[in-house]
């Protein structure tokens, strides 16, 4: 769901996988007995503006429409981006998490300091984990292309992120395919539409600062039921996104991390009431302060991660909370 971790994994071990393979899995969501997956659903709808990817919210007349990205490829992205290319003819920018300015400042920075991403000192990763977790870690990564000697020195949200790629989402990468919001940016760039980053390039840097070393680690353990079964996950969550039950998905990843990850549910709770405030709320919050003026020059087209819009601290409760009227678009 982050695009600029999407990114930087791409661009570090992206390569590393050889020939592109095709994704084929299954849906897990779909494999789990009825009461758990209506027991999903019940929680999943709890949350505001919980299914949805293309919205409008309108103030006087400042009129912002909000598109929730997948962040890879998919042929089922032709009708969405159909439907969108009106809504970018009468707009007057685009804003999305990060430019092609930014991902050029991404790569320049990781070109000149690898300790953004590596350890360059202190202990790594085998060091400061349990062996056999370290040796799930090592396998995974493994899989995806990535020498354990070499995973032993990624930076924990780096190896976190890895882990939720599967191999073959990692090739694709590599071979250079984009998600809608690569393929939004292309087009608003054919027609002229100026293009505004969200947030600085270096936003994914800072993340994670300031972690305890036990909350370093729990992004491993949490991410390591993922990286069993990438393909399966992935077309999971490509399936819940295409239907639009967008935070589904966010359910089904906490229900999953509470069966499978062999953490407690108490370490669980905690890791995702984090990683929903690193990830989602702050960002949320930040991208309000550039919202807000842009909509002053006139319509205004955003693309970002489908679950920056919903929930408590998602987009569309943020804005409404500023006045704006709220409704969804078909697509």
């Amino acid at each position: 769901m982050l695009k600029s971790l999407v990114l930087l994994v791409g661009l570090v071990v992206g390569g590393a996988g050889g020939a592109q393979a095709e994704c084929v899995g299954r849906n897990l969501i779909a494999d789990l007995p009825a009461p758990v997956q209506a027991d999903l659903s019940v929680r999943a709808a709890a949350a505001p503006y919980a299914s949805g990817l293309l919205w409008q919210a309108q103030r006087g007349d400042q009129v912002l429409t909000l598109i929730g990205t997948y962040h890879f490829d998919d042929a089922r992205h032709v009708p969405i981006l159909a439907r969108l290319d009106p809504l970018l003819a009468e707009a007057r920018l685009l804003l999305v998490e990060g430019g092609p300015a930014e991902e050029a400042a991404l790569k320049a920075a990781i070109s000149r300091d690898p300790a953004l991403m590596f350890t360059t000192t202190g202990p790594t990763l085998p060091e400061r984990m349990d062996e056999g977790d370290w040796q799930r870690l090592a396998a995974a990564m493994d899989e995806r292309g990535v020498p354990p000697f070499l995973a032993a020195k990624f930076q924990p949200w780096y190896a976190a992120a890895t882990l939720a790629l599967s191999p073959c989402a990692m090739a694709e990468l590599a071979a250079g395919a984009k998600g809608l919001d690569g393929q939004v940016i292309a087009r608003a760039e054919a027609v002229g539409l100026p293009v505004r980053a969200l947030e600085p390039y270096d936003t994914v840097l800072r993340l994670f600062e300031g972690l305890t070393d036990a909350e370093e680690i729990d992004l491993i353990l949490a991410s390591l039921p993922i990286a069993a079964h990438a393909d399966d996950y992935t077309a999971t969550l490509a399936d819940a996104y295409f239907a639009e039950d967008i935070w589904l998905i966010w359910e089904f990843t906490r229900a999953d991390a509470l069966a499978n990850s062999g953490m407690t549910p108490e370490q669980v709770a905690a890791q995702f009431a984090l990683s929903e405030e690193l990830l989602m709320t702050r960002r949320n919050r930040a991208w309000m302060a550039v919202i807000l003026p842009a909509l002053e020059q006139g319509p205004v087209v955003l693309a970002a991660g489908a679950l920056h819009l919903p929930g408590e601290t998602g987009l569309l409760r943020l804005l409404e909370a500023e006045g704006f009227a709220i409704r969804r678009l078909p697509l």
